[in-house]
């Protein structure tokens, strides 16, 4: 009888609204059966839409995704059959990555710990800065030593891509930051000297707002941020405020920079001239980590799989107009949003351009936060924790989506997958985990390394995760 009666109720029928993530209803109202099921909603959705080719989409119903039918997603003890049920749409990425399952290369020649690996923008070399003092670039092709290029004289402890991918700056434990030509390995002009202490993090001008990528920001634990022309080799502006050692900072694609620190405050700055706009406040602790929702944008610049797919040669002007085109993408209805991760145990979400006061605070974690990202949609921000965990947030409002457990020791790093729906994570477990936006679980585990694994990159063209720690060995994995 029960079957029977769940039966009929999988036929009754509820009014519903197809709606885009702004609020904007597309067509009529239709009356749709409860058991209908996702691969139908999309048939509907684009047909709504009049897309000439079926794009797909998630669908969420009461902030809950349809994952198989729309009966599953809705809470059946307060359904009101009466009522207009939105379903909100959202368009995912077109193209689809494999989650990586294997590593097919470790490729030794460091003599200390890798402390950090990133790939080019456009995907073609990858580039690993080490505790010996060198960085060295691969190729990705033959998987094999690119160059090594030496001139630190301490560990090095960031680097960063330019958003065209002609140059590497890197900076070591001294305060020195050495731009890299990426085809030679040789020095680029003179190095950057003027920063008191070690420097913390790094990142470029992007290139929509400047395609000559020539602009460098860099933080440092004497408190400064500097600003620097890598052309004529010296500091452009130096940006005072903070109080202790910044750990952070971030180069946004409005105009402004954005800077955490152990003072507990992030300031936001105003690129041009250097005017501090506003100090965002409420950590309780350091500030360690911060994400910007267009990042993984800048990072690719004018490599965009989407708007250029076929990696067309363009003037700088047209690639100018590319990277703008992706950063308006992603930026069009929430403008830029800012995570910042903290000692004090929890993340928040601001508005940096507009307001002061937090969007949301968010809870869960149990230990420190080292390590923040959005997804590249945006839609999605990950978390990594000490406490072994990493976390799901929504990346519009902050609110908690799951946690994905399975780490045995402190978590790293995370990194995502280019199309937004798998997720790394590399720990001090000495493996890698890939997670599943669709089943919020862990999809694969990947053994390797002998030691911590301190820094992990998913490829910007999504072929491709890259990984170092402190076997000083970097390991490739793909699918």
């Amino acid at each position: 009888m029960e079957d029977a009666a769940m039966d009929v109720d999988s036929n009754k029928t509820v009014l519903c609204r197809f709606m885009s993530e702004a609020g904007e209803a597309i067509g009529n109202l239709l009356d749709l059966p409860l058991n209908i099921t996702r691969d139908k909603l999309q048939l509907i959705c684009n047909a709504l839409l009049q897309q000439e080719e079926n794009m797909p989409y998630i669908f969420l119903v009461k902030e809950r995704e349809i994952t198989a039918s729309l009966e599953n997603a809705l809470d059946k003890d307060t359904l009101n059959t009466e009522e207009v049920i939105d379903i909100i749409y959202q368009q995912q990425a077109v193209f689809r990555v494999r989650p990586v399952t294997r590593c097919t290369s470790s490729m030794p020649g460091h003599a200390e710990a890798v402390i950090s690996v990133r790939f080019s923008p456009n995907g073609k070399l990858l580039a690993s800065g080490s505790g010996d003092t060198t960085v060295r670039m691969w190729d990705i092709t033959t998987q094999t030593p690119h160059v090594t290029c030496t001139g630190h004289r301490h560990w090095v402890l960031c680097i960063a891509w330019a958003p065209d991918s002609s140059r590497l700056a890197s900076a070591c434990k001294h305060g020195h930051i050495i731009i890299w030509d990426a085809e030679s390995g040789k020095q680029v002009g003179r190095t950057l000297s003027g920063h008191k202490q070690w420097v913390t993090s790094l990142s470029w001008e992007p290139y929509h707002r400047n395609p000559d990528c020539r602009y460098l920001a860099s933080s440092s634990k004497d408190g400064d941020i500097r600003i620097w022309d890598t052309v004529l080799g010296q500091t452009v502006r130096i940006l005072t405020g903070h109080t202790k050692s910044v750990t952070c900072v971030v180069w946004g694609g409005a105009g402004l920079i954005y800077s955490a620190s152990q003072d507990r405050t992030i300031k936001v700055w105003r690129a041009e001239d250097g005017v501090m706009c506003r100090t965002l406040e409420g950590h309780a602790h350091w500030v360690n980590t911060l994400a910007v929702n267009c990042d993984y944008v800048l990072r690719i610049g004018p490599f965009d799989p989407i708007i250029n797919p076929h990696g067309v040669t363009k003037d700088k002007a047209a690639l100018q107009r590319d990277a703008e085109q992706s950063y308006k993408n992603v930026v069009k209805e929430d403008g830029e949003r800012l995570i910042s991760g903290s000692d004090d145990f929890t993340l928040f979400l601001w508005s940096p351009e507009k307001e002061k006061k937090a969007v949301a605070r968010m809870t869960g974690h149990q230990q420190l936060i080292n390590s923040v990202q959005f997804s590249p949609d945006a839609r999605y921000a990950a978390s990594a924790s000490f406490d072994k965990s990493v976390k799901l947030w929504d990346g519009k409002t902050g609110k908690f989506i799951a946690t994905f457990r399975g780490h045995v020791q402190a978590v790293y790093m995370v990194g995502w997958s280019p199309d937004s729906r798998l997720l790394v994570s590399g720990s001090a477990d000495s493996t890698l985990k890939v997670w599943s936006m669709k089943t919020h679980r862990l999809e694969l585990d990947l053994p390797g390394h002998a030691d911590e694994v301190y820094a992990v990159d998913w490829a910007p063209d999504g072929m491709r995760v890259a990984s170092g720690g402190k076997d000083k060995v970097l390991r490739l994995w793909q699918h």
